[in-house]
């Protein structure tokens, strides 16, 4: 077994199952979305990133673009969360909340295709 292939996988699949973990409850509601949680999210995807930089097949090409586009809709997400918690004077409203959670969301199915497709490359693989 093929130690840094487990470490792959296992931050791949990790970054997906946060990310559901985040996404899943009433998009207005901020009981069920934490800023923990989010700040995991975004560090997970991006230790996925960083794993993913030294593929050069094209392959690899296509899980950096999905974990980029993750990365990028999470951490607007969090840009999102902070601009609400600090500087806005309306707070955390149910608005955000959702502009919030809808971000995750496209990261969500970002990871989910990256998931695919790793699962996909390793079921086409032959000993």
């Amino acid at each position: 077994m093929n130690l840094e292939k487990v470490i792959f996988g296992f931050f791949i699949v990790l970054a997906l199952t946060l990310n559901f973990g985040f996404f899943l409850g009433e998009i207005d509601n901020p009981d069920h979305h934490g800023i923990v949680e989010l700040f995991l999210v975004v560090v997970v995807n991006l230790i996925a990133t960083g794993l993913k930089l030294g593929d050069r097949s094209q392959m690899g090409a296509v899980l950096l673009a999905t974990s980029l586009c993750a990365d990028l809709q999470l951490i607007g997400a969090a840009v999102i969360w902070a601009i609400a918690a600090h500087v806005s004077d309306d707070g955390m409203t149910p608005q955000v909340m959702a502009s919030i959670v809808s971000l995750s969301g496209g990261a969500l199915i970002a990871n989910v295709i990256s998931v695919t497709m790793l699962v996909g490359e390793t079921l086409m693989l032959r000993r």
